[in-house]
C-alpha cells in the first residue's frame, strides 16, 4: 500500500517539473507571494526535518567505519554535507559569471556546457529525492504527504530559477530529463538494495545543494519578498511537521 502512496507522489513530482513552465500568475504581487510562503516552506523542511534527520545519516556512517582512520575525524555527514551546498553555490556562481557573455544574455540563454552540469547535478538531487520517497521510514501518511508538499514548492521554485538561466534549452530538455530522475530514484529505491553507506553519502551531499537552494532561490530577492507570506509558509509548515 505504501509503495503505491509513494508512487502517485513521486508522479506528482514529475508533473510539477513537466507543469511548472506553465503556471502563470495574474501580477507579479501573487508571484513574489507564492515565492515567500514557499520560501517559508523549506526553510521549515530544512530546520526541523532535514537537519535532523543529517544526525541519523551521522550515526550510520559511525556503523560503517569502524575502526579506521576516519573515525578520528568528527562530524564526517556535516563535512559532506558542506561539500554539498559549496558545490551547488560553485555551480551557482559559474551560472552567475557566463550571464555576463553579452551575446548570451541577449539570447536568454546560459552557457551550454554549465546547462549540461546543472542538469546533471539536479538529475542527481531529483533521483535522491525519488528514492527517499520509497525507502524513508514516513511516520504516517501524513508525514508522507507533508514531504510531498514541501518538495513540490521546492522543486517549482527552482525549476523557475532554472528556466530563467536557460531557458531554450531547459524548455527543450532541462524540464523532461528533471521529470524523469524522481521516476528513476523511486524505481532504484522501491526495487533495488543498495549499500546504505554509500546512499547515505549521496543524501549528505544532496542535502547541502538542498539547504543551499531552498534559502538561494527563496530567500535571496529581498526586494520582493512578502514578509507576510514567508511567516505563514514556515509557522503553518512548522506546526504541520510537528503534529505528525
Amino acid at each position: 500500500m505504501y509503495l503505491l502512496s509513494s508512487f502517485i507522489y513521486v508522479i506528482g513530482f514529475t508533473l510539477i517539473h513537466f507543469s511548472s513552465k506553465y503556471i502563470r500568475f495574474s501580477n507579479e504581487r501573487y508571484r513574489n507571494n507564492f515565492v515567500s510562503f514557499a520560501a517559508g516552506v523549506s526553510v521549515s523542511y530544512v530546520f526541523v526535518h532535514l537537519l535532523p534527520k543529517l544526525n541519523h545519516y551521522q550515526t550510520i556512517v559511525l556503523e560503517n567505519i569502524g575502526n579506521s582512520t576516519w573515525v578520528y575525524i568528527e562530524h564526517h555527514i556535516y563535512i559532506i554535507a558542506l561539500f554539498g551546498l559549496i558545490s551547488f553555490y560553485s555551480l551557482e556562481h559559474l551560472v552567475k559569471t557566463s550571464k555576463k557573455n553579452a551575446l548570451l544574455e541577449k539570447l536568454n540563454e546560459g552557457n551550454p556546457s554549465i546547462f549540461w552540469i546543472q542538469i546533471t547535478s539536479f538529475f542527481l538531487y531529483n533521483a535522491i529525492i525519488g528514492y527517499l520517497l520509497a525507502t524513508e521510514e514516513f511516520e504516517s501518511p501524513l508525514s508522507l504527504f507533508f514531504y510531498f508538499i514541501a518538495l513540490s514548492v521546492h522543486f517549482m521554485t527552482n525549476d523557475w530559477s532554472l528556466r530563467e538561466v536557460h531557458e531554450k534549452s531547459y524548455d527543450k530538455y532541462g524540464r523532461f530529463i528533471l521529470a524523469l530522475a524522481p521516476i528513476i530514484g523511486w524505481y532504484i529505491g522501491a526495487f533495488t538494495a543498495l549499500n546504505d553507506f554509500v546512499i547515505t553519502i549521496l543524501l549528505a551531499f544532496v542535502s547541502g545543494g538542498l539547504i543551499l537552494n531552498a534559502l538561494k532561490d527563496e530567500l535571496s530577492d529581498v526586494e520582493n519578498s512578502h514578509l507576510i507570506s514567508l511567516w505563514a509558509g514556515l509557522v503553518i509548515y512548522t506546526l504541520l511537521l510537528s503534529l505528525t
